[in-house]
């Protein structure tokens, strides 16, 4: 892992529990894509540090949980 790893954040989405709602992709648009059943597409790198906020916020708006967010480091 690149230095600094412990500022950044990853997103990680458990597709079985996901149901397709989209509310992650309306809080943090420049980290969650949507694919064309409206299914999260994450990014394959980690999200800055300053985006940690709005990546919790998404993963709050899930309204299965299935979104979830963890330091880079961890």
């Amino acid at each position: 892992m690149k230095a600094g790893a412990d500022n950044d954040v990853v997103l990680t989405v458990d597709p079985i529990a996901c149901r397709a709602h989209g509310l992650c992709a309306d809080e943090l648009p420049e980290g969650i894509a949507l694919d064309e059943w409206g299914y999260p597409i994450l990014p394959g790198r980690l999200l800055s540090r300053k985006l940690l906020r709005r990546a919790k916020s998404a993963a709050a708006a899930c309204p299965v949980l299935a979104l979830r967010v963890s330091r880079g480091g961890t």
